[in-house]
């Protein structure tokens, strides 16, 4: 019979699986006897934090989940931080791990990668965390992750399988792939919405992550509507670029608040109405005075930091072909000009905070328009948040909001660049950041991607030392010692070049698309001139 290893596989592939990132180790090497004639792809990081970062990155890019070989301790302490981003933004992860055998589970014996109980450790990042006893159960709990992955808020699923089951047989059972499709909202919900938002004469939409796989049906709606739309930066793209009815993520924003505080009917789709989306200030000033109905794939999302009016479980998508049926094409709300008057109050490009970066936010666009943007907490992403510009949804994202991890931006896009070869892929990344996840520039190499990494080099963490500044606080820790980039990239048989001026950084990633792996491209951002 096969081995629950191998059968392991089989399901893998059987659920659309098409990549795998990991390290082999001594407790994981059973999943990788019948690796090479799976027909899986498998990717090896320097480091378990990047396998993580790669598979957020590659299931944000192509909206379908990735598969994470991972050794027992050691190895999930170390990717604990990546499923916690990816829980934070509602990205479909698969973590397939070992862990020690059944009867030694527990015991506390010092038994090598042993902790006291992996599996509970890391139910705290991830949607649920199991514990495979026997191979019986393999195809079940398999069918339970993908279930969340396609009909519920996605995230990271851990499934821990122990040494001793890894080698067992296991059922050679047809696989049964359920089709499963996500909740639908009643007739009767969708009449509701739909009353309300044709009576509503200052209507506002409010765009969130889980917008991203229904692009056309939610533009639709919006122009419908004629309602000024706020868009969360992982809903960036939702409406294309340049939209006469986007206001992008302004919702922190005095201009944006006003809007939102007068608005009689708001639409939220697919977004928690989270802090870093809607109160970077911190101080709990987004008001909606309005009648709010709220449409999200996750039941107690629905509930959650502002009172709702009405709640919709259901697909957004599906919620917005719905009400499409039944709203009425209406004389003009003014949307268009009310979004101006906005934009117009809101100057985001002259801001103080934004406009040193507007040039260089430019010039990645117009050397590749088509290109996905994956960011690190770093100034020129924190500004884009405000002012970049998507064709598409899934062009950009990062992790300077949520969870916010640093190191993200280098292995994420990297994921991004394996599930979308044929668009250019930006590393947009600090000098900082990159530091957490340097080695992944040979993980991009080996892999033979032409990944353009744009390093905004202010030596050191510029963010935090800006803080700093503005709360009083002495400057500590935020000076940092660098290596030089290029030199490190070129010792890696990687392209590096260093810039100062928009013209050399507009030649660099027009040139890095011809590449046979990364370039890194390191910008002098004290000498940075347009």
């Amino acid at each position: 019979m096969t081995q629950c290893a191998h059968r392991l596989l089989e399901l893998l592939v059987a659920h659309g699986i098409e990549t795998v990132f990991g390290i082999p180790g001594v407790h994981t090497v059973e999943l990788y006897r019948g690796l090479p004639d799976s027909g899986l792809r498998h990717v090896t990081p320097r480091h378990e934090q990047g396998a993580g970062f790669m598979a957020d990155g590659y299931a944000r890019a192509t909206g379908k989940p990735a598969a994470c070989f991972i050794i027992s301790g050691p190895g999930m302490t170390n990717i604990a931080t990546a499923m916690g981003q990816a829980l934070a933004d509602s990205v479909p992860m698969l973590v397939i791990s070992s862990v020690n055998r059944r009867d030694t589970l527990g015991r506390g014996q010092g038994r090598l990668h042993e902790l006291p109980d992996q599996q509970h450790t890391l139910s705290g990042v991830s949607v649920f965390s199991h514990t495979l006893q026997t191979p019986e159960a393999l195809s079940e709990v398999l069918g339970r992750a993908f279930a969340v992955f396609k009909s519920a808020r996605p995230g990271p699923v851990h499934i821990e399988i122990p040494l001793d089951v890894m080698a067992l047989p296991a059922p050679e059972t047809r696989p049964r792939i359920a089709e499963v499709f996500p909740p639908t909202a009643p007739d009767a919900a969708l009449a509701w919405a739909a009353d309300w938002l044709a009576d509503a004469e200052r209507p506002l939409v409010l765009l969130g992550g889980g917008c991203v796989a229904a692009g056309d049906a939610v533009r639709t709606l919006v122009e419908r509507l004629d309602a000024p739309a706020m868009t969360t930066i992982n809903a960036k793209g939702v409406l294309g670029c340049d939209h006469p009815l986007d206001l992008g993520a302004c919702a922190s924003l005095p201009a944006g608040r006003e809007l939102a505080r007068h608005a009689d009917v708001v639409l939220a789709l697919g977004t928690e109405l989270g802090e870093t989306d809607y109160d970077l200030t911190f101080d709990g000033g987004f008001r909606l005075d309005g009648r709010l109905i709220r449409v999200d794939i996750d039941a107690q999302q629905l509930a959650r930091n502002h009172a709702t009016d009405l709640a919709l479980l259901a697909d957004v998508g599906e919620v917005a072909l719905g009400l499409l049926e039944r709203l009425p094409h209406q004389a003009s709300r003014e949307g268009a000009a009310r979004v101006a008057d906005t934009r117009a109050a809101l100057a985001l490009r002259d801001a103080d905070d934004v406009a040193p970066y507007a040039d260089f936010l430019d010039t990645l666009r117009e050397a590749l328009p088509d290109a996905t943007i994956v960011g690190d907490s770093t100034g020129p992403v924190y500004a884009g948040n405000f002012i970049a510009e998507m064709p598409a949804p899934r062009r950009w994202f990062n992790a300077a909001t949520g969870y916010g991890t640093l190191g993200y931006g280098l292995p994420a896009a990297l994921g991004a660049a394996l599930g979308v070869p044929e668009r250019p892929v930006i590393a947009l990344v600090g000098d900082g950041g990159l530091m957490f996840t340097l080695a992944e520039i040979a993980t991009a190499r080996e892999a033979g991607v032409p990944l353009a990494i744009v390093i905004w080099n202010n030596a050191g963490y510029g963010e935090i030392r800006r803080y700093m500044d503005a709360q009083d606080v002495p400057r500590l820790g935020v000076d940092l010692a660098a290596p030089d980039f290029v030199t490190l990239a070129r010792s890696m048989d990687c392209h590096g070049v260093r810039v100062s001026t928009r013209t050399a950084l507009h030649q660099a990633l027009q040139a890095s698309r011809q590449a046979p792996g990364p370039t890194l491209i390191d910008v002098e951002a004290d000498r940075w001139s347009a």
